[in-house]
């Protein structure tokens, strides 16, 4: 599934729930900083190698996976409701980080 295709599924199913009127620009930010700190939840007071066992382990990993897909879920709606094309956003992002950090010659 692509991007496009995501976002449509998403905005399907806020439509089929009559949850446009809430989906404000404000509203989906405020929702999106609550799931990214359910998500940080999961990794507080972790050491790195705890942090990484974590892909390793079902039973902690499936609630970080849910964790992400919020995260992202609430970022293209707010993406759809704004208009922001996100393929070309992150391309353009891409460039400038490129450039404001190149990578070393080897």
């Amino acid at each position: 599934m692509d991007l496009q295709q995501l976002t449509a599924q998403i905005r399907d199913f806020a439509r089929a729930r009559d949850w446009e009127r809430y989906h404000t620009p404000k509203n989906l930010v405020m929702a999106m900083s609550v799931e990214m700190a359910e998500l940080v939840e999961h990794f507080q007071w972790l050491t790195p190698e705890e942090a990484q066992a974590i892909a390793a382990d079902p039973a902690r990993r499936v609630p970080v996976e849910e964790e992400m897909a919020d995260v992202l879920i609430y970022m293209l709606r707010l993406a759809d409701v704004l208009s922001v094309d996100v393929e070309a956003a992150i391309a353009d992002k891409m460039i400038k980080n490129a450039r404001k950090y190149p990578a070393p010659e080897r």
